[in-house]
């Protein structure tokens, strides 16, 4: 189901907490919400459509990759950047790093660790910013 994006900073800024299988459906809702915004998205964290859960989705160029409950293990290559959000007006700057190494699980609870770069790996960052409750 397509839902409206979340502007609310006070309810963006909270923590999300672990996804469980419960949590499935949510996937469905980011996966629809992000194609309906494609034009204008490359990302979605679960949060940013009223679920504060540990589920992020990032446009790879090829297909989109869910993370459930990810957790970004090692980081290089600091750089500045500038992004914007669909959940906040304009763009801001923000630190990021070129390289990450990710463990999630997958829509069938199944881990992975993966390392992604460029700007994947900013996506991913960007997503993961917004499960802990930190707007850019």
């Amino acid at each position: 189901m397509i839902k409206p994006i979340v502007r609310d900073a006070f309810f963006l800024n909270q923590r999300s907490e672990e996804a469980t299988k419960a949590d499935l459906p949510v996937v469905q809702d980011l996966e629809d919400t992000l194609k309906a915004n494609r034009e204008r998205c490359v990302g979605m964290a679960a949060n940013m459509i009223g679920y504060r859960k540990r589920i992020i989705i990032a446009a790879t160029g090829f297909a989109d990759i869910v993370m459930i409950n990810p957790v970004i293990t090692a980081k290089s290559g600091e750089y500045e950047t500038e992004e914007g959000c669909l959940s906040l007006p304009g763009v801001r700057k923000t630190k990021r790093y070129n390289q990450i190494t990710v463990r999630y699980l997958d829509r069938k609870f199944t881990e992975h660790t993966q390392t992604f770069s460029g700007y994947i790996a900013q996506i991913i960052q960007h997503e993961c910013d917004h499960l802990e409750g930190i707007l850019i």
